[in-house]
């Protein structure tokens, strides 16, 4: 299918074909669809690289409570009764969401991921789905290494032979704190040699209690203590990483390892500092930012998340100057793009037509100065006009078919899972 954006702001007409960005500044060429791009600034589509979409069941139901409160006596509880049905119109109205807000692609770890699979691919997006895994006696699950081995094949070659490529298998190894060193070093061979590099993405030194914990346990900082095991690699996407010293830095950058920085998240449970931006980008790590659930958010907004990510930095550095709007957009578009190796991120011939229209004709985006900053600090999702993903139009003038029964169906599932014995 081909498809032209007529004379959009700064790029002028750009011809997308077979979900490939053909050529950029180009005459108006027919085209199956043809799409009035005036008073629009085009921009690569948003990605998320650490959430667990179908917590959007979540949203509102457990907030403003310590970590350990929250977690053990409401969202594990609420977990375990999930179906796949729960899980698969969750998934779909964290989709929608993210659609409406402009992020065409996604980093998944959650419960029932063949379930959350299947609403990706009925959505449009991408997404890198992983079944999240805990195999640690005393946390919200416990299943023996053998199990949780069996499994995770088994989704990989589901995942593989069933979906389209815009569903990228991965490895959700939940933490060093719920995962045991036996399979974490599975995780690691079997996503390196048996899978070609397959994306891991598990939660690292999100705070100080999990870094006391494993230096009692191991005598070691937790990127020590997978250093260590060899667990770190170029496909290991490692979210949170806010309670790190300076060798942990160092050994993130050494191993190429990608951090997913959650600042909203962080600063809603309270983590008790910032990711240390700075030194990390300093290093060369590739840093890009995610949303975390609906839980501990709770919303899925991109551009939201890059306000609070550059407004912290500068906070925390005590320097106005730190993660400018132009740098804090690149985490959401390129960076992210180069983390889940989706081929977009920007707006080049030969790259994934992952798109976005914004509307200029707005208040937030009045007057237009400099478009990275009206998007980062006076923009938000709902300034998105189109989303198109693969050179697919998933959403054209804010309208999203599908939309009302996705909205219906997900207050019920909810409805009946916080009633559910």
């Amino acid at each position: 299918m081909s498809l032209l954006l007529k004379d959009t702001e700064n790029y002028g007409n750009v011809y997308i074909d077979g979900g490939i960005i053909a050529e950029v500044g180009c005459a108006a060429y027919e085209a199956d669809i043809v799409i009035d791009a005036s008073n629009k600034a085009l921009v690569p589509g948003f990605v998320n690289t650490h959430t667990h979409a179908a917590m959007t069941l979540f949203r509102g139901y457990a907030d403003d409570l310590p970590l350990r409160t929250w977690l053990q006596d409401y969202i594990w509880p609420l977990e375990a009764k999930l179906t796949e049905e729960d899980v698969y119109w969750g998934t779909k109205l964290a989709c929608l969401e993210m659609i409406r807000s402009g992020t065409t692609a996604f980093n998944d770890m959650y419960w029932h991921a063949l379930a959350s699979a299947r609403a990706v691919e009925d959505m449009g997006i991408r997404a890198a789905i992983s079944n999240v895994f805990i195999d640690v006696a005393g946390e919200s699950d416990e299943r023996d290494d053998e199990t949780v081995q069996k499994e995770n094949r088994k989704l990989t070659e589901k995942l593989r032979s069933d979906y389209s490529d815009r569903i990228i298998p991965a490895l959700g190894p939940h933490a060093i704190y719920t995962v045991s060193e036996e399979s974490l070093l599975w995780t690691a061979e079997f996503a390196r040699e048996k899978e070609g590099d397959m994306l891991i993405h598990i939660h690292v030194s999100e705070t100080e209690q999990e870094v006391n914990d494993c230096i009692e346990r191991t005598g070691m900082r937790p990127v020590e203590y997978l250093d260590h095991i060899g667990f770190l690699g170029p496909n290991v996407v490692a979210a949170h990483c806010v309670w790190l010293d300076d060798r942990e830095i160092a050994l993130l950058a050494r191993h190429d390892v990608k951090v997913a920085h959650n600042p909203v998240s962080n600063m809603k449970l309270a983590v008790g500092m910032a990711m240390r931006y700075p030194e990390l980008r300093a290093a060369g790590v590739c840093i890009s930012l995610g949303t975390d659930g609906c839980a501990s958010n709770n919303n899925l907004d991109m551009l939201e998340t890059a306000k609070f990510a550059s407004l912290a930095q500068k906070a925390a550095a005590n320097e106005p100057t730190m993660l400018p709007a132009e740098e804090s957009l690149a985490l959401i578009t390129k960076n992210g793009a180069d983390v889940l190796r989706t081929g977009g991120g920007s707006i080049t011939e030969g790259g994934a037509a992952d798109l976005l229209l914004i509307d200029l004709l707005l208040p937030e985006m009045t007057p237009f100065h400099n478009l990275d900053s009206n998007l980062v600090y006076s923009a938000h999702g709902g300034c998105v006009d189109t989303t198109i993903c693969n050179g697919v139009v998933l959403m054209q003038n804010r309208v999203v078919p599908g939309e009302a029964e996705i909205l219906r169906r997900a207050s019920e599932v909810t409805y009946d899972l916080v009633n559910r014995e």
